[in-house]
């Protein structure tokens, strides 16, 4: 336990941004906000989406639905929250219209979530 604190301590130190430590106490409505960005990510489909995205650099709602073995309708619905959060963007290309990640924040704590996870 110890060296998996040590090795995410390493991670925050590396980003250049501030730890935890040297930030003030959450207030009650900054934990109500950083709870529903939780809970945004906290949901399989919409992690597997953000994933595949971040692989792929940017997908149309069919070729993500294909590869997620979804309904594009249930994957079209999870897109546009995560598009409405400004995690992800698209753009329209003829009848297509493809998403990317635009917050870099989420796919470092995905890496890091999945990082946890092996270890």
């Amino acid at each position: 336990m110890r060296n998996e604190d040590e090795q995410l301590d390493k991670l925050s130190h590396t980003s250049g941004k501030s730890t935890g430590l040297e930030r003030p106490l959450l207030a009650e409505e900054s934990a109500a906000e950083l709870e529903a960005v939780f809970k945004m990510l906290g949901n399989r489909t919409r992690l597997r989406m953000i994933y595949a995205l971040t692989r792929a650099g940017e997908m149309c709602v069919t070729d993500l639905a294909a590869a997620l073995e979804m309904k594009p309708q249930a994957v079209s619905n999870q897109l546009q929250r995560l598009t409405d959060r400004g995690i992800l963007a698209s753009k329209r290309t003829g009848i297509n219209i493809y998403y990317r990640v635009v917050d870099t924040c989420v796919v470092k704590l995905l890496d890091r979530g999945i990082y946890l996870k092996e270890v």
